[in-house]
């Protein structure tokens, strides 16, 4: 029996698709979850087969809860479910310790084929992933991605390409007015970035925001 840890903000969609797994004889919802900060408690004295991770709930970001399984327990398997494509996460969760990425758009069938996979120790990716990432892996050597940057810089880099401020961006992370002037150095060293704008015509040439 594959126990699963199902984490969505959203109660109808995530009652829908414990239904559906609910159908499968060899899949139990073991514990469901409807913000970042229950996942994280949940595992803190549970273990599950598979943590089906919603990448955008409420209060934590979806990848940073991520990393935070993984610090915590090496070995979790965690599928993100993401309504995002995979132009825009996958690459990064992938990084993080993800066992597999899923946009929403996909089926039903394709969750069950993720879960199984993932059961067994495999790694599930769709084909449109594959060829993302595989595009990303030759790109990465010319120095001129953005999958290069660490998780808080690409954090940094996304809000600055909304047109945030450092003081915004230091509040909604946590950090220091210095710490975030530091990751935008960075970002603009590795980028080969000269201002804001340029970050901002990047994310938006490369569908990375909307």
């Amino acid at each position: 029996m594959i126990e699963v840890l199902l984490a969505d903000d959203h109660l109808m969609f995530r009652e829908g698709l414990k239904e559906c797994l609910s159908r499968e004889q060899n899949i139990k919802v073991k514990d469901e979850a409807g913000s970042g900060k229950e996942v994280l408690e949940k595992i803190r004295t549970q273990s599950y087969d598979v943590i089906v991770l919603d990448i955008s709930l409420p209060d934590l970001n979806g990848l940073e809860i991520l990393r935070q399984i993984k610090d915590n327990k090496p070995d979790a398997r965690v599928l993100i479910l993401s309504m995002h494509s995979e132009d825009q996460f996958a690459y990064q969760a992938f990084k993080l310790g993800a066992a597999g990425y899923l946009p929403k758009t996909h089926t039903t069938q394709d969750l069950l084929t993720a879960i199984c996979m993932i059961a067994r120790g495999g790694k599930f990716i769709t084909s449109r992933a594959a060829e993302k990432l595989i595009l990303q892996i030759n790109a990465f050597d010319k120095r001129v991605s953005h999958d290069q940057l660490s998780f808080r810089e690409h954090q940094v880099f996304l809000r600055i390409a909304c047109g945030k401020t450092i003081k915004q961006i230091a509040s909604e992370l946590g950090l220091s007015v210095s710490t975030i002037n530091t990751l935008r150095y960075r970002i603009f060293k590795k980028m080969s970035f000269r201002n804001n704008m340029e970050i901002a015509r990047y994310a938006i040439k490369n569908k990375l925001i909307e």
